[in-house]
């Protein structure tokens, strides 16, 4: 693609009809976009257009896409081709800080992205002159083009927090200190004065505070690593001033929004993180400066009100108490009992208040409470703060601690008992406070692990969880039947089973609950019972245990299905999937119903796939109840191909990427299950199967060769009969895989389906062939996974022609070769190995090589007797 002025104006149309609601025009677009995106100059025009466009709505639209582009292709993937050609990639570094800097915001935050991405890949090996480029331009006063440095420079070094060490870590890490910490820490001198000199201009101060924003989280992301010398030199200036600003109050900086965090709160967090951090890595350097910031801190949080715009301030703060209360050295601080009082009282206390705000929530964004609440990304929420902050002071007080919050429950739960319609929200607080309380260790797979002694974990869900669950009215107080839900999830490791047991049918009528958050812990619990395991690493329920209720469980769990907004709610096709994997046989009676719900709700995602993990857990509960049936009556695999024929032929047909792979396996299963040959409808879509297209899809691979397997495991003799000129093709994808190191073990998986299956006569001609592939592919490229798989192979290939037929085409490829494959590969490296059929192969090849093999009794090979590999 030349850099024109008309390809500028076809680029132009076609992203203007990418942002077209209706899909007949907007997904030819994309298509057509995806199509060019190969092409030389394409990414350049983008950049073209995104400088020199007079249309705002189209530089933005550009530089999306710019952005998504570079994320998809700027990466080079070992065996794939560069996606990027060299001349591309050299232009778009030269050109982009500085376009990035001279644009506006909502564009700038686009392109600072991209470059962080090419900064993962390139820097600094490969863009050895970024950091000068970004560094220079803080000389230029201008705090446009700095914030642009400053927030480009903390999506480049943010994964410093979250790297393993290594010394290519170290190594770059030292590099950017050594070019950026000095001017970082001038820049913050200067931005703090510029703070004074401007104390009455809000316009200036918001700027100037966007900037310490992002200069402190560029302080956390430098010192994550290892506290290095030049801040530990320098720590007076940054401690000092980072204290001065946790203390400041510019009315200026204040916001009427109640919900929208601002600048002054989203420093003073950003502070407290760099405070916790230091408090927690560096408590020895940071010892003298911590006194000042546990009262500032202190002071913040009993003067901070309610408000949400506060939370993260709150949580992050509370947070800095709680990494303090669990270091040895600071243990003096907490010991007296006012002490202790005054933190429950007035930091714990008034934090695990259910607010108006977490109703709301609760009620109208119930997808994303359960996001915060039920999978741990709660992490800014204050009521995590707070529960972090109970179990860190229960390390080294935890009696004092349980003494004093166990008063606080039992005034809670009184005053719910008074009027329970008006104070549920004591009783919420109480139930979370307990949680909190009595959580020493917690995993997502096994819940609690380590539970407080002194709490009576099952006299409370006697007394105050069950009663609430066994209310016949399913939708009365939902916050509360979520709170003992939940409580049943994370003590499930506590809770007797007996217990557990008489919960588990409350629980599968709280599935038509209609708050999306209870009918959701519902599903969540009992798929949480279902996978606990008991003596013998049997599940701790049993099928009989559960069949009294089979029928109300599968009905409510599919009925949940139907309520509003849970059409494709994640967990309770997950407890779909497991009620089926612990049923077993019990389920067949309601099979035939079940697969057609299953299909109707696979027909209406597949017009729109959003949520991954619902369309796993459903193509799993497919794939469950087709084992299942069929292991009773191998003949009901016809009822399964009526039922999902059609609606695959309609994914494949729309090509809908995202469920091709689970199509291609569950037919796998389907077509496993037949014992005799391979039905037509089958055969016709086999030549289909070896079209390079579909091979191009790295997610598709591994579904692809398990499909074939089956193919071949079923029907060799009709594929060596009616598709003999379809085994060129078949070799074709075997040579493609072997070719690359990430798909090379699904070639050998194909290979040796083909060796174990296929008539002999039928590969004859194409065998000597096969082994200098593999041959080559060992001289240019040779990894231990590859060996691994060609010892597998070749000793399948000796079980299945012999010893003798194996040192035949060896020294049919080149004289004496077999003697050099004994000697450097089989010998030394047939230990590595793994997999209990792999080793058995092995075992048995290597058996018939010395038993069944004439030239190894009489022949130069016999030295070989005298060699053996590491024991």
């Amino acid at each position: 693609m030349e850099l024109s002025d008309a390809n500028l104006q076809t680029l132009t149309e076609y992203l203007k009809k990418t942002l077209d609601p209706d899909p007949a025009i907007r997904r030819p677009a994309e298509k057509f976009l995806e199509s060019v995106e190969g092409n030389q100059n394409y990414p350049l025009l983008l950049l073209t257009l995104l400088e020199k466009s007079q249309d705002n709505v189209i530089k933005v639209c550009a530089s999306v896409t710019f952005k998504n582009y570079i994320k998809r292709n700027w990466r080079i993937v070992e065996d794939e081709p560069n996606k990027i050609c060299e001349a591309d990639r050299v232009a778009i570094k030269a050109n982009i800080v500085h376009l990035m800097l001279s644009s506006p915001e909502q564009i700038q935050k686009q392109l600072s992205d991209a470059i962080s991405i090419i900064g993962r890949e390139d820097f600094p090996q490969k863009w050895p002159d970024l950091l000068t480029e970004m560094v220079n331009r803080f000389q230029s006063g201008d705090f446009h083009v700095i914030n642009g440095v400053l927030r480009t420079a903390h999506s480049l070094f943010k994964r410093y927090r979250h790297e393993f060490k290594s010394n290519e870590l170290w190594t770059e890490i030292k590099l950017v200190l050594d070019a950026f910490a000095l001017p970082l820490t001038n820049l913050f001198k200067a931005t703090i004065e510029l703070c004074s000199t401007h104390a009455n201009d809000a316009s200036a101060l918001r700027i100037l505070f966007s900037s310490l924003i992002l200069i402190s989280k560029l302080f956390y992301s430098l010192n994550f690593q290892d506290l290095p010398e030049f801040f530990e030199d320098n720590m007076e200036t940054w401690m000092n001033n980072f204290h001065t600003l946790l203390t400041l109050d510019n009315k200026l900086l204040q916001t009427d929004d109640e919900e929208e965090a601002g600048l002054l709160e989203l420093l003073k967090s950003q502070i407290c993180d760099n405070a916790a951090l230091y408090a927690q890595k560096y408590d020895e350097e940071f010892q003298r400066y911590l006194p000042r910031f546990v009262t500032a801190i202190w002071n913040l949080l009993v003067t901070t009100g309610q408000e949400v715009k506060y939370d993260l301030l709150v949580s992050n703060a509370i947070q800095f108490l709680a990494s303090v209360c669990e270091r040895p050295h600071y243990k003096n601080l907490f010991e007296d009992q006012n002490t202790l009082t005054s933190i429950c009282e007035k930091v714990v206390v008034p934090n695990m208040e259910f607010r108006a705000a977490d109703e709301e929530a609760f009620e109208d964004n119930s997808e994303e409470y359960i996001r915060r609440d039920l999978e741990g990304s709660d992490i800014d929420t204050r009521r995590r703060a707070a529960c972090d902050l109970v179990r860190g002071l229960c390390k080294f007080f935890e009696g004092p601690v349980t003494g004093i919050f166990s008063g606080y429950v039992n005034s809670m739960l009184q005053e719910y008992a008074k009027n329970p319609s008006v104070n549920w929200k004591h009783k919420d607080a109480a139930i979370y406070l307990v949680t909190s309380l009595a959580s020493k260790a917690q995993t997502q797979k096994h819940g609690i692990t380590q539970a407080n002694e002194l709490v009576n974990l099952t006299e409370f869900f006697v007394n105050h969880i069950l009663p609430d669950l066994k209310s016949a009215n399913v939708n009365e107080f939902p916050v509360l039947k979520a709170d003992g839900i939940k409580y049943i999830m994370i003590f499930r490791n506590q809770v007797p089973k007996e217990h557990l047991l008489v919960s588990i049918p409350l629980l599968i009528n709280h599935l038509q609950a209609e708050s999306i958050v209870v009918h959701t812990y519902a599903a969540h619990a009992l798929e949480r019972l279902f996978t606990m395991r008991g003596p013998n690493n049997a599940t701790l329920f049993t099928a009989a245990e559960i069949a009294p209720f089979v029928e109300i469980l599968l009905t409510n769990l599919f009925k949940a299905l139907t309520l509003p907004g849970s059409s494709e709610n994640e967990y309770i096709m997950k407890a779909i999937m497991r009620s089926f994997s612990l049923l077993q046989e019990a389920i067949i009676p309601y099979i035939p119903t079940l697969i057609t719900q299953l299909t109707q709700k696979l027909l209406a995602v597949s017009k729109n796939p959003s949520k991954p993990h619902f369309n796993h857990y459903m193509f799993e509960a497919i794939c469950l109840s087709i084992r299942i049936t069929c292991k009773a009556n191998p003949a009901a695999v016809v009822n399964f191909e009526e039922a999902l024929f059609l609606v695959f032929t309609e994914i494949l047909q729309n090509d809908v990427q995202e469920f091709i792979p689970y199509v291609f396996q569950v037919m796998s299963l389907l077509l496993e299950t037949h014992k005799n040959d391979i039905p037509s409808s089958y055969m016709a879509l086999f030549p289909h199967l070896l079209q390079p297209v579909l091979w191009e899809r790295t997610g598709n691979i591994p579904a692809l060769v398990r499909l074939l397997q089956a193919f071949l495991e079923r029907g060799s003799n009709t594929i060596a009969s009616a598709a003999a000129d379809k085994i060129p093709g078949l070799l074709g994808v075997f040579q493609k895989l072997i070719a690359s190191k990430a798909n090379d073990h699904q070639g050998f998986y194909l290979l040796n389906s083909i060796i174990e299956h296929m008539p002999p006569e039928s590969v004859d001609q194409y065998r000597k062939q096969i082994f200098i592939l593999l041959f080559q592919r060992l001289q240019n490229s040779k990894t231990t996974k590859f060996i691994k798989s060609f010892l597998v192979f070749i000793n399948l290939y000796c079980i299945k022609y012999g010893a003798l037929a194996l040192q035949e085409i060896f020294d049919g490829i080149q004289p004496k070769m077999f003697g050099m494959v004994l000697e450097k590969i089989i010998i030394p490296e047939i230990q590595k190995v793994s997999g209990n059929v792999e080793k058995k192969i092995c075992a048995v090849g290597i058996t018939k090589l010395l038993t069944e093999c004439p030239p190894m009794m009489d022949t130069e090979y016999t030295k070989l007797w005298g060699i053996h590999g590491p024991l």
